[in-house]
């Protein structure tokens, strides 16, 4: 089959012999339609995690083969992407997309979607209804990872809330917080297409420096910089929470001092609810299409990572 495959020392190759995958005991072989290119995907060409092998995560597909459940079978549908063994202590308490010995699909130990075939456990999967299409579909683990700051954080109306960054991610946590009623903010770097966007949902931006500092109860960092980072904490007020969305290759020094002093809740956030993906999508209470800036076939999938590289670019799909 194509595969888009990171190598680490000869970077993103488009390999047309690579090996069909085979379903496990329990596994479904899925045939991908379509795949989104996310910050992810670009971080690890940078060297996060040290991966190797065939990139992506974000897909929709039809199941080809099932052999343990043949149910399954021409079900479209997306996938969660940790791959978990059931047995250690981390599963046994339920928090499974953090068990021990995991393996993430497309970015840790797990070959992904940017090819014709990928591999899944039939738990990990969920059909998609008809009324969504392959398009929005593919949007369903990205947004998921929006829908699970709600989660974890409750945001209740009126809150003052930044949103610092509005690249793919942050644009749909903002859709999302939106909805909450809060008092909505998104801090910009720069007025790009992301503006009209927000503009479109009616949701307020704001120019670096143009906030106050510690004025507001929560605040997401969706800027995958560390420079972001500092930003969105410098706007937290003292005993709000930060909420953390970005991943990044690298380190960063963090003034520690400030989130001591200041007495701030940190949470990290990353997978979210599938089930309830679908829903917002099936619903229409997300706006994902307009995110979508090109659509390459796998066979340009290079100059499509390039493409998705470019400042300013917001989603880009691949077609199989």
């Amino acid at each position: 089959m194509r595969a888009l495959y990171l190598d680490r020392k000869n970077g993103v190759i488009l390999k047309k012999d690579y090996p069909n995958p085979s379903p496990g005991s329990g596994e479904a072989l899925i045939r991908v339609l379509r795949a989104g290119i996310c910050n992810t995907d670009l971080e690890l060409v940078k060297g996060y995690h040290d991966y190797k092998g065939v990139l992506g995560h974000e897909f929709v597909g039809i199941v080809e083969e099932s052999p343990d459940d043949p149910s399954w079978v021409g079900v479209r549908v997306v996938g969660e992407i940790n791959i978990t063994c059931g047995e250690c202590d981390m599963c046994r308490m339920g928090l499974y997309r953090h068990c021990r010995n995991r393996t993430v699909l497309g970015i840790l130990g797990k070959d992904g979607a940017f090819a014709d075939y990928v591999t899944l456990p039939l738990e990990n999967l969920h059909a998609v209804p008809d009324s969504i299409s392959d398009a929005e579909a593919a949007f369903t683990e990205p947004l998921a990872a929006a829908l699970e700051t709600l989660e974890q954080v409750t945001i209740a109306p009126g809150e003052r809330v930044v949103v610092v960054g509005a690249g793919k991610l942050g644009l749909l946590i903002a859709q999302v917080i939106a909805r909450t009623g809060a008092d909505l903010t998104v801090l910009l770097r720069t007025r790009r297409r992301n503006y009209m966007l927000l503009r479109k949902w009616g949701i307020p931006t704001a120019d670096l420096g143009e906030l106050p500092e510690a004025m507001f109860d929560k605040v997401v960092d969706a800027t995958g910089t560390p420079e972001g980072f500092e930003t969105a904490r410098e706007l937290v007020r003292p005993m709000g929470t930060l909420i953390l969305k970005s991943t990044y290759h690298g380190s960063m020094s963090v003034n520690m001092t400030g989130v001591v002093v200041g007495e701030l809740t940190l949470v990290g956030s990353r997978c979210g609810p599938f089930d309830k993906a679908l829903g917002w999508l099936e619903r229409k209470d997300v706006d994902v299409l307009s995110m979508l800036d090109a659509e390459f076939p796998l066979e340009k999938g290079i100059e499509a990572m390039e493409f998705a590289a470019r400042p300013g670019v917001l989603k880009v799909a691949l077609t199989m």
